[in-house]
């Protein structure tokens, strides 16, 4: 920048990002004085090297705030997981789509999971089924990012929310001030027995954590 520039002579660009052309660089440094600008080396390895009239310290200043707004804007994506059972009880069912609905509404992707068992195993058509029927509730919101796949015991898919929705959830955080402070991967509770998963179902619904319940 000014003074330290090495190469006789320079392609000048204007404050405006006009062309100037080739001229010295004793010239260029006057020019930049004229007008009360650095002249700064934006190419060094072109030859002549690029050299711009710019006010370098508003330059510096206003990266500096595009940086920061970038990062304020950023939103670590937070993969949540909803676990069912192929027969759920509707209730049941209502209340998992439930947290679905807002994990996207936060934002944030849904790995749903169909849990097989026993003789349940040999039905994956059912799972199947109570996945598209989950797909075809939230179009709204989401849409299938990995479609139903069986891996063992279990059927899988994965909901991601649309870009606008995860746009107006980035922009939710930030007027709320810093971004959210989230695991990488928040999943729900480990599946308790039938009676105790009633209750972790209902208590999911105060402490806005998913829980791992299932109907039969």
């Amino acid at each position: 920048m000014n003074e330290q520039i090495r190469a006789r002579e320079v392609r000048l660009v204007g404050p405006e990002g006009e062309q100037v052309g080739i001229v010295p660089l004793e010239r260029a440094l006057q020019l930049a004085a004229d007008v009360d600008l650095d002249l700064v080396e934006v190419a060094p390895m072109a030859r002549p090297p690029v050299c711009k009239l710019m006010d370098f310290g508003k330059f510096k200043y206003e990266s500096a705030l595009k940086a920061r707004e970038a990062r304020r804007n950023q939103q670590q994506t937070v993969i949540k997981e909803m676990k069912l059972r192929p027969k759920i009880d509707p209730h049941d069912y209502e209340t998992k789509k439930g947290h679905v609905v807002r994990f996207l509404k936060a934002g944030d992707k849904v790995k749903v999971t169909i849990m097989f068992r026993g003789r349940e195993q040999s039905r994956p058509e059912l799972g199947y089924r109570l996945l598209r029927r989950l797909e075809s509730e939230i179009t709204e919101l989401g849409y299938v990012e990995a479609a139903p796949k069986q891996d063992g015991r279990n059927m899988i898919m994965v909901l991601a929310p649309h870009r606008a929705v995860k746009a107006s959830a980035v922009a939710a955080t930030a007027s709320r001030g810093a971004p959210r402070e989230r695991g990488a991967d928040e999943s729900a509770a480990p599946e308790a027995d039938e009676t105790a998963a009633a209750g972790e179902t209902a208590a999911a619904g105060d402490t806005g954590t998913a829980a791992d319940t299932s109907g039969e």
